[in-house]
């Protein structure tokens, strides 16, 4: 999202993260900005039982753990890297001026903030009904329409049946039934395992 020449100048440096390699845990203290310049990091929680919660995946141009730069509480999720992955990061107080001398990144940072809680409200929502199919629907959805998760030549979801179970809160099982009876239907294609879905997914509830 921020110009990494911009950040580079304000003291930023690149960090490379083995797949699977936790980069901040839950309840630790934040004292960096961080944004994926390759790879791919998922933002999400695991319980007692070793569940996971998925509350997002963050690709290349994303940044990630951006709530307690600004108000200095701990992180309320974990972050671990899905690849090898290449992170540039800024110390806290660096990245701080940088908003204070740069306010349209600042208004960037808030709209996308924004968006974000705005997605979490759509999915605790979604979450509430029963059906899998109304979940799975208003998830790839959302990935959609932000040009997330998918192949833009050829619709492939780049999402595993696991990473989808993490973030509509069904088991794995569940998303897989649910996935061949939505192919059933015809709302996605289905070929060597790899699901393909070009269009936006009509949602009945009920």
């Amino acid at each position: 999202m921020i110009d990494i020449n911009l950040l580079l100048a304000w003291g930023a440096v690149y960090k490379k993260i083995k797949a699977g390699e936790t980069i901040f845990n839950e309840g630790q203290l934040c004292n960096y900005y961080f944004q994926v310049v390759e790879g791919s990091v998922s933002w999400l929680n695991i319980d007692e039982d070793g569940r996971e919660c998925i509350h997002a995946i963050i690709g290349a141009g994303e940044s990630f753990g951006e709530f307690p730069l600004f108000d200095d509480g701990p992180y309320q999720s974990d972050a671990i890297a899905n690849s090898e992955t290449t992170l540039i990061r800024l110390y806290k107080p660096a990245f701080l001026n940088l908003l204070k001398e740069n306010p349209d990144i600042l208004f960037q940072l808030t709209r996308l903030l924004g968006k974000r809680l705005r997605y979490k409200f759509s999915l605790i929502q979604s979450m509430s009904t029963s059906s899998p199919e109304v979940r799975v629907a208003n998830l790839l959805n959302q990935m959609k329409a932000e040009h997330k998760n998918f192949c833009p030549d050829c619709g492939q979801l780049t999402l595993t049946r696991q990473q989808i179970a993490g973030m509509t809160g069904l088991r794995v099982e569940t998303v897989i039934r649910t996935i061949r009876n939505m192919h059933s239907r015809g709302d996605l294609d289905i070929a060597r395992g790899k699901v393909f879905c070009k269009d936006m997914i009509e949602v009945i509830s009920g």
